[in-house]
């Protein structure tokens, strides 16, 4: 049985903002403040995530924060033409003074200070604990990565701006919310709006199928699902959402995979690499998506 196009619709909407908005404008402050010390480096604070891309469903109650300084960046200078990569380390010659570690442990000191013992530094983000009128968000603290297409000289370069930051054991991971953003925003106006919904319409039965027992809890990321969605052709979302699900469904039930690409249009989606979404998995969800179609009893 068909799932019902009333209950699409009820997936399909973007909760109220309400505590999201709220702690999300709680900890900007408290990054931004002047007395931080890390205030001097400028960091570029932002929400990233479902709640930065609004296709948030009710169900994701953790807020996502982005605290980036662009004085200290990592790159990828050394894929460029020898003659540019050599202007380039002439440009930049020295080890930033800032490193990462070092600023990732003056985030967490300082959260620590103005939300107490609860904060807690993980391997990725430093989360602070839900409060009064605050839900869990997780602060991530990154350095400034670019991705570059030319370099000449400080005055005259070409980069995609990202952000990099380091796991415990030193991998580095680079990430480009903000492209992503854009792109989903872009995406959005594209296809009359339905881009977002549809998401927001996966990841609802994303989460009924995790409830029935049909999928595992950490089998499909929102990340991997919103990118996953990102890849379907803007004409399939058209008709009503019913139409535009069974389309977009069917097209990357069939899709190529090893060619589908992060809304970035940087990075692969999917594949074995610490920034993308195992094939098995990204196949576990598809499957499990078409099964609670077909047996939808409400």
């Amino acid at each position: 049985m068909a799932i019902p196009e009333a209950q699409l619709q009820t997936w399909s909407h973007q909760p109220a903002p309400g505590p999201s908005r709220d702690t999300y404008a709680a900890v900007r402050a408290t990054l931004l403040d002047t007395a931080a010390p890390f205030a001097r480096y400028n960091p570029d604070v932002y929400l990233q995530g479902s709640y930065g891309n609004d296709t948030n469903v009710a169900r994701e109650s953790d807020v996502d924060v982005v605290a980036c300084i662009p004085t200290t960046f990592a790159h990828d200078a050394n894929r460029l033409p020898s003659e540019q990569y050599h202007a380039f380390e002439r440009a930049y010659p020295g080890v930033a003074s800032y490193s990462y570690d070092h600023y990732k442990s003056d985030v967490a000191a300082w959260l620590v200070k103005k939300y107490g013992s609860g904060v807690r530094s993980g391997s990725k983000a430093i989360l602070i604990p839900a409060g009064q009128n605050r839900r869990e968000c997780d602060v991530l603290p990154a350095i400034e990565y670019r991705y570059y297409y030319r370099f000449v000289s400080p005055t005259e370069q070409h980069f995609e701006p990202g952000i990099c930051f380091y796991l415990r054991d030193g991998t580095q991971i680079v990430n480009f919310p903000k492209l992503h953003a854009r792109n989903c925003t872009s995406k959005h106006q594209s296809t009359n709006e339905r881009f977002k919904p549809l998401v927001r319409i996966y990841k609802n039965m994303r989460n009924r199928m995790i409830d029935r027992g049909m999928l595992g809890e950490r089998v499909a990321p929102s990340y991997f699902i919103e990118g996953l969605v990102y890849n379907a052709p803007n004409g399939l979302f058209s008709g009503s959402l019913a139409q535009a699900f069974l389309a977009t469904q069917a097209y990357l039930y069939r899709a190529d995979r090893s060619q589908v690409q992060c809304p970035n249009g940087i990075h692969p989606l999917i594949g074995d690499t610490p920034v993308t979404w195992p094939a098995t998995n990204c196949s576990a969800f598809l499957n499990a998506v078409g099964a609670f179609w077909n047996n939808w009893t409400g």
